[in-house]
């Protein structure tokens, strides 16, 4: 299952399509850390210090949310586009740059999806992790699970933790939890 003529739409709509850029491997550089407008007046940019003065905001929102239609069969995507979604009320220049960073790597790769397998034991299997104290601003934990069912992914998710975990291993456990309560629904 996947959506590759929409991928192709969207990568068009940004004006990727002819671009002859080096393919994206991965689609958030893994030192970024996002922030908001409130938590960074000044940023460094290009050796000089000055504002990330902000991006359009409604051409935000619209890929944002084209992006996060794309994560119904693209779940490699879903943890970056949770990120972004943080700031739909006031995205920077450096949020755009994700945004657009990650259309580049659906472009590598744009009728990736799901396998949804036609074998059937029932089997589930679950993995789930935690990023602890991953949002700079709240320090809070990002929890992540999947459960399949054989080789069918029939469930994922990634949210941040409502509590701040004082290590990484509570962080961990309330990963588990959740996933427990998903498994258990």
């Amino acid at each position: 299952m996947h959506q590759k003529k929409y991928a192709w739409e969207l990568i068009s709509e940004v004006g990727l399509a002819g671009a002859k850029k080096k393919p994206i491997i991965t689609p958030i550089d893994t030192n970024v850390k996002l922030t908001s407008k409130d938590n960074d007046k000044i940023v460094q940019l290009n050796g000089k210090i000055g504002e990330d003065f902000g991006t359009d905001q409604a051409a935000y929102q619209r890929l944002v949310g084209k992006l996060l239609y794309l994560t119904v069969t693209r779940p490699d995507i879903s943890f970056v586009v949770q990120s972004l979604s943080q700031f739909l009320q006031q995205p920077k220049t450096s949020h755009m740059e994700v945004a657009l960073r990650t259309v580049r790597y659906v472009k590598n790769q744009p009728g990736q999806g799901l396998l949804l397998s036609s074998n059937y034991n029932n089997k589930v299997t679950a993995y789930c992790d935690a990023d602890w104290a991953a949002c700079p601003i709240t320090r809070r934990s990002v929890t992540g699970f999947m459960i399949k069912l054989d080789d069918s992914l029939v469930s994922r998710k990634s949210k941040k933790q409502t509590v701040i975990s004082i290590s990484s291993a509570e962080a961990e456990y309330r990963s588990l939890a959740t996933t427990t309560a998903e498994l258990t629904w």
